[in-house]
């Protein structure tokens, strides 16, 4: 009896895609808080305030001049004027942290500049500009207001006010008031360190010779700095070609400086997807489609024992970029302690229409404008998820729902502004 024929093979059912919210409560659900640290001001800036900060000190410390003159009592020259001038002895000079006069009498003058400490006794301070600017003596022209030109002590901030409460992303402002209350350090959470692993044998690094069929590895660049831009220490890997033992062997070797890793490549459904063939048995990665365009193919999970977030991104850089804001940026959000997570979308008129597949959400590039009054976002360049030259332009993402197949001119859109602080 003759063989029949072989059974056809049947590939195992697709699976089913998740939505964009699935996956950010799927990352929100497992990333967690990095620890609190006492960190140098400069360190801070751009992080989350991790405790409340009273100041120990008033500010000003003590009652100072607000202008370049003369400290005087002012009884002392009440009366001045140009047609009756008040001459008082000058008995010396007080300078900004030079303040060797600390008691004024009545009936005399200090020469005092600004920022110095107003000598006691002395409650009022008379501008060059109404003086002949005098040495041994000088002539008062002008009779100022009682405290004139004083800045009293703690006039800004008093000890025991509450500068800067916990959960304030920091600015250069921020530092500034701290530092001059005298904080060298603040609690904060440490950056998370983003280790950047960009696989492909076709790939080549910047300034190195390209064969006939080898690119230049743009992803990891561009990877790291969007780490680098959302508050992150990132560390950019050298190139893993498409080898699982090898992508393996770098990726444990990496985890010991990871808080997160990222990488790019490798996790569609192709014969050299070394990502995926390498992290898919375990029990600790997904990965699957999500109902977006571009970035279908997606793999998040924990790798290690101190359960490492990896995120597995599209190799195409659109795709790898776009799902780095989706995705891993709220990941380092909720590590720093900042809010919100989410990058937030604000409403534009749509100045060209769109089209977009069912069933997926259309991210796409564009360019914000509000110059007019009225925001506006233009469509950047076609869908392809490979332009990464009409995406070094867009300024924004145009979110098509995924029930929408299209939009007309003049429509109201949702639009993610990229590079804008949230």
């Amino acid at each position: 009896m003759s063989a029949g024929p072989a059974d056809p093979v049947v590939p195992p059912p697709a699976a089913e895609p998740i939505t964009v919210e699935q996956l950010q409560e799927k990352v929100l659900g497992t990333v967690r808080p990095l620890p609190e640290h006492p960190l140098p001001l400069m360190d801070a800036l751009g992080l989350a305030l991790a405790e409340d900060v009273v100041s120990p000190i008033d500010l000003p410390r003590f009652d100072n001049s607000a202008m370049d003159g003369y400290a005087v009592v002012h009884r002392d020259v009440a009366t001045a004027t140009g047609e009756a001038p008040v001459h008082l002895p000058v008995v010396g000079e007080i300078g900004a942290g030079q303040a060797r006069i600390r008691v004024l009498s009545e009936g005399t003058a200090v020469k005092i500049m600004t920022g110095a400490p107003v000598p006691a006794g002395a409650d009022t301070v008379v501008p060059y500009e109404w003086t002949d600017r005098g040495e041994a003596s000088v002539r008062i022209t002008q009779a100022p207001e009682p405290a004139q030109h004083v800045r009293p002590r703690g006039d800004d901030v008093s000890s025991g006010d509450l500068l800067v409460e916990r959960g304030t992303v920091l600015g250069p402002r921020h530092l500034g008031l701290l530092a001059a209350v005298g904080r060298d350090r603040v609690r904060c959470r440490q950056r998370p360190r983003v280790v950047v692993l960009s696989t492909g044998s076709e790939l080549r690094d910047a300034g190195s010779e390209l064969g006939h069929d080898s690119i230049y590895d743009g992803n990891s660049y561009l990877l790291a700095a969007s780490a680098r831009a959302a508050g992150a220490i990132a560390y950019r890997v050298g190139i893993v070609p498409d080898d699982p033992t090898t992508f393996t062997e770098a990726l444990h070797d990496q985890l010991v400086r990871a808080d997160v890793v990222v990488t790019s490549g490798g996790v569609s459904m192709g014969d050299f997807d070394v990502v995926k063939e390498a992290l898919a048995p375990l029990d600790t990665m997904w990965f699957g489609p999500v109902a977006m365009q571009p970035g279908k193919p997606q793999g998040f999970g924990t790798v290690g024992e101190d359960a490492v977030p990896v995120f597995t991104l599209p190799g195409n850089p659109v795709s790898a970029y776009i799902s780095f804001e989706t995705f891993v940026v709220p990941a380092l959000r909720r590590m720093m302690g900042l809010l919100p997570e989410v990058r937030p979308t604000v409403p534009a008129r749509l100045t060209h229409a769109v089209t977009s597949p069912p069933g997926r959400r259309q991210l796409l590039r564009g360019s914000y404008d509000e110059s007019h009054g009225a925001a506006s976002v233009s469509p950047v360049g076609g869908a392809g998820s490979h332009l990464v030259g009409n995406l070094a332009v867009a300024d924004s993402l145009i979110v098509v729902p995924e029930a929408t197949t299209s939009l007309a001119a003049g429509e109201t859109v949702q639009v993610v502004r990229l590079d804008v602080p949230f």
